[in-house]
């Protein structure tokens, strides 16, 4: 009667293993040092390039963006804001601030892939050598743009920044615990890939794409997370995306507690989505062809979030170890120790090397309570999974 569940525990601790392998092997990467010169960028003639920022009732710090991007440009470049269902003076501002307004309204095709289709079709009787996609909120650190055009440029292929959300003034520890999390998956992973000469996923802001890559690019559409999706179409048609860990741009949490709530669903059940019905066609695909490139980037793919992660090893080790108490069968509960240690050492590990300056260690510790806080937004996943986009209430 015991073999049954044994058999359950042990084939769910060998499918939690793979994505934990992969994250450690990700941090251990992202953790060494690099070699002299490991970290090159591109050196080429600086092409012409278009900046597209779609924006959504953004009138509060649009401005604010702008003057971040501005300096970047020389004189054959464009700024495109696209002004997408805005209630709001997002398009008087922009246009004062010297950007290319394009305004669109359209109350059923709504979301931020709409608005980027509408840019390139906008740009399309113009078009740059490369065009760099940066969200609203978002600002770019100095030399970002260049250093995107000329990578995007030399290789021919997408090019994704550096991209990190900082916590907003006197936050607390769990929204620390986020911004930490944030590293782990938006700088550590990927740059470990990079260090492996892998490419990695697109993160939805600083992204740079050769015109010919993004004229034909699926951009339409209501995906909650059209970056990612973008980022797998890209890869399948044999130009996945290269990171630029030199290349930064910078965001805000929400304040306000209902847009951090209503961003992280956003993101997790897309991501999550991602992940479960798409990541393993990417694998077989991947393994069909025999690349590499789109092997790494599925496996990548399938790593939960972090929370999520810390919360299946734990529950499977509960579980383990109370089946070997009945049972005396050890290898379900070695597996999910062997999880639990890897997933404990790929923390602190990425805390070690990148996370010193965002959370004290002891409050590295309210992970888990950071966890066990987002169990209902796993759990509405799978009964009331959040399928549109919504805009984040920021303030």
């Amino acid at each position: 009667m015991t073999q049954l569940p044994g058999f359950a525990l042990a084939a769910a601790g060998i499918l939690l293993l793979l994505p934990t392998l992969v994250l450690f092997a990700e941090v251990l990467l992202a953790s060494l040092r690099p070699r002299r010169g490991g970290e090159g960028n591109g050196r080429g003639p600086r092409p012409r390039l278009a900046v597209v920022v779609p924006a959504h009732d953004e009138q509060a710090g649009i401005a604010d963006t702008l003057h971040g991007l501005l300096p970047q440009l020389r004189q054959a470049d464009r700024l495109v804001v696209v002004a997408d269902n805005c209630s709001d003076d997002t398009a008087k501002i922009a246009a004062a601030e010297g950007a290319e307004v394009l305004v669109r309204q359209d109350p059923v095709r709504r979301g931020k892939g709409f608005a980027l289709d509408a840019a390139i079709r906008h740009l399309a009787a113009d078009a740059p050598e490369i065009v760099v996609i940066v969200d609203a909120d978002c600002r770019v650190r100095a030399g970002t743009l260049d250093l995107l055009a000329r990578r995007c440029c030399d290789t021919q292929r997408p090019v994704q920044a550096l991209y990190l959300m900082r916590s907003p003034p006197a936050a607390g520890p769990l929204t620390k615990v986020a911004e930490f999390a944030w590293i782990v998956k938006n700088r550590v992973r990927p740059l470990g890939l990079h260090r492996a000469g892998l490419p990695c996923q697109l993160m939805g802001t600083g992204m740079a794409f050769p015109w010919a890559c993004i004229r034909g690019a699926h951009l339409a559409s209501g995906n909650i997370v059209e970056d990612v999706q973008l980022g797998i179409e890209l890869a399948s048609a044999g130009t996945p995306p290269l990171f630029e860990p030199q290349a930064c741009v910078l965001s805000m949490f929400p304040t306000s507690p209902r847009g951090l709530h209503s961003q992280r669903t956003r993101w997790e059940h897309g991501h999550l989505a991602i992940a479960l019905f798409q990541a393993p066609r990417l694998l077989a695909r991947a393994m069909r062809v025999g690349s590499p490139a789109l092997a790494a980037l599925a496996l990548d793919l399938c790593i939960p979030p972090l929370a999520l992660l810390l919360l299946g090893a734990l529950a499977l080790w509960v579980l383990s170890l109370s089946f070997y108490q009945l049972s005396g069968q050890r290898l379900p509960t070695e597996l999910a120790t062997i999880e639990l240690l890897l997933l404990g050492a790929s923390v602190l590990l990425a805390w070690a090397r990148y996370g010193r300056q965002t959370i004290a260690l002891k409050h590295l510790a309210l992970a888990l309570l950071y966890a066990v806080w987002k169990v209902p937004l796993y759990a509405r996943f799978f009964v009331n999974r959040q399928a549109e986009w919504i805009r984040s209430k920021r303030d």
